[in-house]
């Protein structure tokens, strides 16, 4: 073990499984302490398992992002442990119900709103004021190719996540000249649990999600990960507020 990485920290929400979980394995890879965050223990401590399996370094701690007590914590024992935060991928997130936009029901509303926008707006809440006292930091929030275009029967995704492109681009501004990147992640359809929910609940997606990837198929978690820890590292020192399509082409055509 050891890289470009080496004493530095990184924290990981949604770390239980996917894309979270392939990030959580790319920072240690490079040589990070990560701290990994999920609302799952099952999940949580498997991906400490395999980063300790690798020679990495991780401690696992539960977290609903939604609530305000949960994420202060999660921060708090960072520091705690490592003494330090570096770098934060805030990517817990869920789909919600997948229905026409009256259908959708208010408790559906506020649950997908509450995890993936304002769950990204609490952990930057209390990431922050750890990373001005260091003077530096990254930050990458992860939104959606449904932050930027719209998708049917998924009105609540797409407004959280598009939401979640403008916090960034706030956010980024804001801190800017505190030694602080905010950029966002944009991914299209990857290969994680979430695909496998939406298409086991309406198999008729398959086709249309294959179809939106001009390169010809679905991305993988390890294709998200690279490019968020790239963006964490001092190769995109110069890349902020930047909402990156990481999509094979869905948004360009």
């Amino acid at each position: 073990m050891g890289g470009q990485f080496d004493g530095k920290v990184a924290l990981v929400t949604g770390a239980g499984s996917g894309i979270g979980m392939a990030t959580s394995l790319a920072f240690a890879r490079y040589g990070a302490n990560v701290l990994v965050a999920d609302v799952s223990m099952e999940g949580g401590e498997r991906t400490v398992r395999m980063i300790n399996e690798i020679g990495g370094q991780a401690i696992f701690v539960r977290t609903d992002v939604s609530r305000p007590a949960d994420v202060q914590a999660m921060v708090g024992r960072t520091v705690e442990t490592y003494g330090r935060l570096d770098f934060a991928f805030n990517n817990a997130g869920i789909e919600g119900q997948m229905v026409p936009a009256v259908e959708c029901t208010e408790e559906n509303w506020d649950r997908v709103i509450g995890i993936n926008l304002k769950g990204v707006w609490l952990c930057m809440k209390y990431e922050i004021p750890e990373m001005l006292k260091q003077g530096k930091g990254a930050i990458v929030n992860m939104s959606s190719v449904a932050g930027l275009v719209g998708t049917r029967n998924a009105a609540a995704y797409c407004a959280s996540k598009g939401g979640v492109v403008q916090l960034t681009r706030s956010a980024a501004l804001d801190y800017a000249k505190s030694g602080i990147r905010i950029n966002a992640v944009c991914p299209g359809a990857i290969r994680t649990p979430m695909i496998d929910r939406v298409v086991s609940e309406q198999p008729e997606m398959r086709a249309t999600i294959d179809a939106a990837h001009p390169i010809g198929r679905i991305g993988e978690p390890d294709e998200i990960a690279s490019a968020v820890v790239w963006l964490c590292s001092d190769a995109a020192s110069f890349i902020l507020g930047h909402a990156m399509p990481i999509d094979g082409g869905w948004v360009t055509q």
